[in-house]
């Protein structure tokens, strides 16, 4: 780590406490930074905005995208306060920095509350056995679009 790294950290540290203390959700900050320059940050607004999607890093992320004109984050490296829980690190993967530095970690998060270990237990399990009840339907129906998509011409692949 260098002294960049740890400033661009504290940064995404103090963002937690910001957004925390002024009720926007719990306590994460993310910051985006590309060539040594922040290009998208956010912090924690599920509770704020009644979304739970609205984790710091997914914030940050279409902050991030939405400056550069881009679905991907080429060149950034994703600051965050704390490791990403799982929908985060689906969002990062999509997203592709080079790179994610993190303070806190999971565990960290879940002594306070903020515990995803189901999330992380249910992902190997086959759909029908996971808590929430899932049904496949119209499954047929859907690959025709998929096969769609594979025949399209000029499509923007990611």
């Amino acid at each position: 780590m260098n002294e960049q790294d740890e400033k661009f950290l504290r940064e995404a540290i103090a963002m937690a406490r910001n957004g925390m203390e002024r009720g926007d959700g719990g306590p994460f900050g993310c910051v985006i930074v590309k060539d040594g320059q922040v290009v998208g940050s956010g912090n924690n607004r599920v509770t704020s905005t009644n979304d739970p999607t609205a984790h710091a890093e997914v914030v940050a992320i279409r902050d991030a995208c939405s400056r550069l004109g881009s679905f991907q984050l080429a060149g950034c490296t994703l600051y965050t306060s704390c490791e990403p829980c799982p929908m985060c690190l689906g969002a990062i993967y999509w997203a592709r920095p080079d790179r994610i530095v993190y303070a806190a970690t999971r565990m960290d998060a879940a002594d306070a509350g903020f515990d995803d270990q189901l999330i992380y237990d249910e992902l190997p399990l086959p759909p029908d056995q996971r808590k929430f009840r899932m049904e496949q339907l119209l499954g047929d129906e859907a690959t025709q679009v998929f096969r769609a998509w594979k025949a399209m011409a000029g499509k923007v692949r990611y």
